[in-house]
């Protein structure tokens, strides 16, 4: 798989949440957890089941950075 985007972030999915139109998944990446909100056909189409590798692509003009 090639891509344009930089941002890519290696994990392994924690729970797929199939609804009528969307899909909640939860990308487990070291010790932190990302959600993605898709499609629920591309979470279907994809076959996305827990304990799988994945990767989170972030394509995004703006990304935020905080410090305390």
């Amino acid at each position: 798989m090639q891509m344009s985007a930089r941002n890519q972030l290696a994990g392994v999915i924690k729970k797929v949440k199939i609804g009528t139109v969307m899909a909640e998944v939860v990308l487990k990446v070291g010790d932190q957890e990302l959600v993605a909100v898709i499609t629920a056909g591309s979470a279907k189409r994809m076959k996305l089941k827990a304990g799988e590798r994945a990767f989170a692509v972030i394509k995004a003009t703006e990304v935020m950075i905080a410090k305390e």
